[in-house]
């Protein structure tokens, strides 16, 4: 039996890379003969990179940037036939503020993925594909449009402080057509993992707010902050309706100020899909296996997970997935095109018992899973389970 595993990271506790190395060990223990092939993959968020890099090559660039709350971080960025693959994450990433409280979600900034885009634009490509996902700010992109040269400012034309609470103030824009001016020539594209518009119940700071650190009163500050800016961003680029449109949300805001820069959005597993080979990798296996670290509502919106089960329906593929926890049922996760979904919480007994040793306790899940699954006959399937 061959197995294509092809999971997306696990939050902060493990990449894709670690997650397909621990779910092949586990595997192999229950069922040697199999051959398991791994695929790791990202959708745009944390990891966007070193799934890239991993299955294309390229040559990575490490920048210094300035980090969520200020502090310098490095960055990267990938070069690859044209193309800059640029990580948001690794300059605002959640990984970045292991702390997160009411304060940190209102401060952090997404400068640093202005300077990253500008490390790439000197490189002279002529695509740069933005990668968003996994961020720890909600200032809808203000930071990095600043970093590019287009500041925001208040009624007394200071520029605002960085951060999402900053926006409250922000009456202008100024700079925004020197920055498209610079990236003329350059094809722009944003590699979104959701949906989300910018604002309100489905909105950046309602829906992401919360894993950021926002408690309810930081959540309605964030949201009425990113309602003004929305606004000014709109119609300075002369799009009014930038604020609602799908994806405009995603990365706490940056895909926002990404579209007004003229940017063309793509859900960023589709696209990793593509440049990874997953279709071709599907087409010569007997199961797939995919995994996050939380299966839940938002998994089925465009995220890896559903990309991968889609894609494994389309092939004729049954398709399971491993996670760190399991927040859906069985029937969604079979309309998602998962005939599985086990957690690795539920099996180590508890979330602390899973994140204590979490490449150990995915194994063990994957072992088990295993001898339901492993080494069957091509096309025969095994008991549905969401567990």
């Amino acid at each position: 039996m061959r197995v294509l595993l092809a999971p997306d990271s696990f939050g902060g506790s493990l990449t894709a890379a670690e997650a397909a190395t621990a779910m092949a060990e586990g595997w192999a223990r229950a069922h040697p003969a199999d051959t398991t092939v791994l695929l790791p993959l990202a959708d745009g968020g944390t990891g966007f990179v070193e799934v890239l890099h991993t299955a294309r090559g390229g040559t990575r660039h490490d920048v210094e940037v300035t980090g969520p709350l200020g502090e310098p971080t490095t960055a990267t960025w990938l070069e690859l036939d044209g193309t800059a693959y640029v990580e948001s994450a690794s300059a605002c990433g959640l990984h970045l503020v292991p702390e997160r409280t009411p304060a940190t979600a209102a401060a952090a900034t997404s400068r640093g993925v202005g300077e990253l885009v500008a490390g790439a634009l000197a490189r002279e490509p002529a695509r740069i594909v933005v990668g968003l996902g996994g961020s720890a700010c909600t200032d809808g992109g203000a930071g990095m449009l600043a970093a590019l040269g287009a500041e925001p400012l208040d009624d007394r034309g200071h520029p605002v402080p960085d951060g999402g609470a900053g926006l409250a103030s922000v009456t202008r824009l100024v700079g925004l057509p020197g920055v498209r001016e610079r990236l003329a020539g350059v094809e722009l594209v944003v590699a979104a993992d959701v949906d989300h518009v910018l604002t309100g119940p489905e909105g950046a700071a309602a829906v992401f707010g919360p894993q950021k650190g926002a408690d309810e009163d930081t959540v309605a500050a964030l949201d009425a902050a990113l309602a003004t800016w929305g606004g000014v961003l709109g119609e300075e680029c002369g799009l009014p309706g930038l604020a609602t449109q799908p994806g405009a949300g995603a990365a706490g805001g940056l895909g926002a100020a990404l579209a007004a820069l003229g940017a063309t959005r793509v859900p960023g597993g589709e696209l990793v899909r593509d440049v990874a080979g997953l279709d071709a990798a599907m087409e010569r296996a007997d199961l797939v296996v995919t995994g996050e670290g939380a299966l839940d509502e938002q998994s089925l919106h465009g995220k890896l997970v559903s990309v991968v089960a889609a894609r494994a329906r389309e092939h004729g593929v049954p398709c399971i997935a491993l996670a760190g926890q399991v927040h859906i049922g069985g029937n969604q996760a079979l309309e998602a095109g998962l005939e599985g979904a086990y957690s690795v919480a539920a099996d180590a007994g508890s979330v602390e018992s899973a994140l204590a040793d979490p490449a150990a306790r995915l194994a063990d899940l994957a072992e088990g899973v295993a001898r339901r699954w492993g080494n069957r006959p091509p096309g025969d399937g095994a008991e549905r389970s969401s567990t």
